[in-house]
């Protein structure tokens, strides 16, 4: 529905690849506010549900699912007034719950992991309540912004960090997760783009430890490198394939050229042997005696015409031949291409996974990066 709506409004629906697995199995993301942390966390636990509820969802038909016994929200502001109960009661009664309940087959999806509380204090207790969680062998999805949370994640072996992109040039949310590394929450760049003055901004920045700020800063210039890797790798992978696309097209228009001499060449043959027929039925023709009974010259012509058949069936061999031996070489095991391959350009390094094949067309994922090639131009990998 909603790629359908931002289809019909002009807009691109970007889909994010998460995998959680019995060696990572918990994934801390970080980022800027109104980057997709939650919104990317949601969609993790709606799929999830629909999944369990036997419904279909919209994902790659090579996507593989598990089924948890137990799926943990703590997902937005529960205070409540009527009920004496604050944001941050609500979210200790339910972490006392998820402690109570969290195993091996449980699915925790805990957004703004530690708010509600002074965030030094905050912080520790929600680090503590993580370690309990990752300790009973629980999957999870946990958005934060706190620098130990992220800290811890990067410590534990079946614990890891992803980020939400951030372009720090347009200073706009790209709504990606890139998974390896936690993110900043470029706190002052969204603050300058909802419009808060410079000024502010440096007053702001100057109350802070400023090694608190070099470190926000040096995991902004990371992320930014790393955005600028992924469009270098892309601008390549598109070079190569460019290339590619060229030498197919050169070796094509080269192999037409042969085909248009060779059938020349045969046309030439064909004329030149038929000159030859030709003169040696006008020689037959001579040599024939009427009212005689021309017994050696019928034995020569039966003798000359079946060696002429004969050589006609020998060339009509010849093409074939050259045909089937065409068809033994190796095509680099292309036919072994099917949806959810591992595969590689045939003249560059880049893998990337086939996402759908028809007839000799291959769509195929480089990365970010998706992109159509003939089936030939791949070697398959696994």
């Amino acid at each position: 529905l909603l790629h359908l709506t931002n289809k019909a409004a002009g807009k691109e629906t970007l889909p994010q690849h998460i995998e959680l697995n019995s060696r990572k199995r918990m994934l801390v993301i970080s980022g800027p506010n109104a980057g997709g942390k939650s919104i990317t966390m949601k969609t993790v636990g709606l799929l999830q549900m629909m999944i369990q509820s036997g419904l279909l969802v919209p994902c790659h038909n090579a996507s593989e699912v598990g089924i948890f016994n137990a799926i943990l929200p703590d997902i937005g502001d529960h205070q409540s007034i009527e009920n004496q109960l604050s944001t941050y009661s609500y979210r200790l009664g339910r972490m006392r719950h998820f402690l109570a309940v969290a195993q091996p087959k449980s699915l925790l999806l805990l957004d703004e992991f530690g708010t509600g509380s002074d965030p030094d204090l905050g912080g520790a207790l929600a680090e503590v309540f993580f370690e309990e969680l990752y300790d009973r062998g629980a999957f999870g999805v946990v958005t934060t912004h706190y620098a130990n949370i992220k800290t811890r994640a990067a410590k534990l072996p079946e614990a890891f960090n992803g980020s939400m992109l951030f372009d720090r040039e347009s200073l706009a949310p790209l709504y990606r997760l890139e998974v390896g590394q936690p993110g900043s929450s470029f706190t002052f760049e969204v603050a300058e783009i909802n419009g808060i003055s410079s000024k502010l901004i440096a007053r702001a920045k100057g109350k802070l430890d400023k090694r608190r700020v070099e470190l926000d800063g040096l995991l902004g210039d990371l992320q930014k490198e790393k955005s600028k890797l992924s469009k270098l790798m892309n601008r390549q992978l598109r070079a190569e394939l460019e290339a590619e696309k060229a030498t197919a097209e050169a070796s094509a228009v080269s192999e037409a050229m042969a085909q248009k001499e060779r059938n020349l060449n045969a046309q030439f043959e064909e004329l030149n042997q038929a000159r030859v027929r030709s003169k040696r039925l006008t020689q037959f023709i001579d040599k024939f005696q009427p009212g005689q009974s021309n017994k050696a010259l019928l034995e020569e012509i039966k003798t000359y015409l079946a060696k002429e058949r004969a050589r006609q069936e020998e060339a009509k061999k010849r093409p074939g031949k050259s045909k089937a031996q065409a068809k033994r070489r190796p095509n680099h095991q292309s036919e072994k291409i099917v949806q959810g391959s591992l595969v590689r350009l045939r003249t560059g390094k880049e893998r990337g996974e086939v996402i759908a094949v028809k007839g000799n067309q291959v769509t195929v994922m480089f990365g970010a990066f998706k992109t159509q090639v003939k089936r030939d131009q791949l070697t398959w990998l696994r």
